[in-house]
């Protein structure tokens, strides 16, 4: 199988990077500008706790760059949720060797935060994955990317969507484990995403505020994950408890600061700090507030959550420009100035 990375950052980039190390020697990445130009120059260097490691993989800008899809290519889409529409429209109609579209033939994999992209997807898709991504990874610069995950890089649970599990799942899954990657193949894989939805609440607060640490911050965490759960229960939606997140990771994945570099923030965190111009707050601290609205649950917290996470990048404001008292202070009062 081909790999194509759809959106090489981060995740994407630790995704493509670790497969790359393994020996799996056909990778894609897709970038775009900066980053682009970086991978197509210099490489890819991800840094791990086990040193860095550049490889020299294909890169292009679009789906045009590589013509026929081939029959074996499998999507794993790693853009941020806000931009899954524009890639879907781009990457679904090409064509593939021996007739028919990506669309109708390859098998696409959401490699995402949030439970929307999967959806948007199926539109068009025939063939979907769901990937939860437990990642602990950082865009360092144009070209380089960091995951202070040990001994594993991360989890990635991976199935069919909506449910189910397959050969294509296996494979994939068989492929990631031998770069350091844990990929359990579940076949309630919706069940993994919501749970770490619901852990994504705090992203807003992380992002804004700068900080998920001390009682005040932490406190605002368990009010917007109460109100995740009210919803979720309300809409019959289930979700892998705290405890099954925490067995599925034992041992498996720490942090491990290396180099003498700090972990950087989560992925909200880094839209803001990097000046990225948008933010996944509509597909995180939204997707509560839309399911709120819908069963009828009051979801405050997150909604205002959402608002100042939009409102942090219209002003262009980085990462932690609001105090943690301040941004309470504004969740109290229910509207965002």
């Amino acid at each position: 199988m081909r790999y194509i990375i759809i959106g090489a950052g981060a995740v994407g980039g630790v995704i493509g990077g670790r497969l790359a190390q393994a020996g799996h020697g056909d990778v894609v990445l897709v970038a775009r500008g900066r980053q682009y130009e970086a991978l197509r120059d210099k490489g890819l260097r991800v840094e791990t706790p086990d040193g860095p490691h550049t490889h020299q993989l294909p890169v292009v800008d679009g789906p045009e760059a590589l013509g026929p899809l081939r029959a074996d290519d499998v999507l794993i889409l790693a853009v941020k949720t806000q931009d899954s529409a524009a890639a879907l429209a781009a990457w679904g109609p090409r064509p593939v060797e021996g007739g028919g579209t990506a669309a109708g033939r390859l098998p696409l994999v959401c490699a995402q935060n949030g439970v929307e992209s999967e959806r948007l997807a199926l539109r068009t898709f025939q063939r979907v994955y769901g990937m939860c991504v437990w990642l602990p990874a950082t865009f360092v610069e144009p070209g380089v990317v960091r995951a202070q995950g040990a001994p594993l890089s991360g989890m990635l649970h991976i199935g069919r969507y909506p449910s189910g599990s397959d050969e294509t799942a296996r494979a994939v899954a068989a492929d990631l484990e031998k770069g350091l990657l844990a990929a359990p193949v579940v076949d309630d894989v919706m069940r993994w995403k919501y749970a770490k939805l619901l852990a994504n609440l705090a992203n807003a607060i992380e992002a804004v505020s700068g900080v998920l640490a001390g009682d005040e911050a932490l406190a605002l965490v368990g009010r917007a994950r109460a109100e995740g759960e009210a919803v979720l229960a309300a809409a019959g939606i289930a979700y892998a408890s705290q405890d099954e997140e925490k067995a599925a990771r034992a041992d498996k994945i720490r942090f491990e600061p290396f180099d003498g570099a700090p972990r950087g923030g989560g992925s909200s965190w880094q839209s803001l700090q990097r000046g990225a111009g948008s933010i996944e707050a509509d597909y995180l601290n939204g997707e509560i507030a839309l399911l709120g609205r819908l069963y009828g649950v009051a979801t405050p917290v997150n909604d205002v959550l959402q608002e100042l996470a939009n409102e942090a990048v219209r002003e262009g404001r980085p990462a932690g420009a609001m105090s943690v008292g301040e941004l309470v202070a504004r969740v109290d009062g229910g509207h965002p100035g």
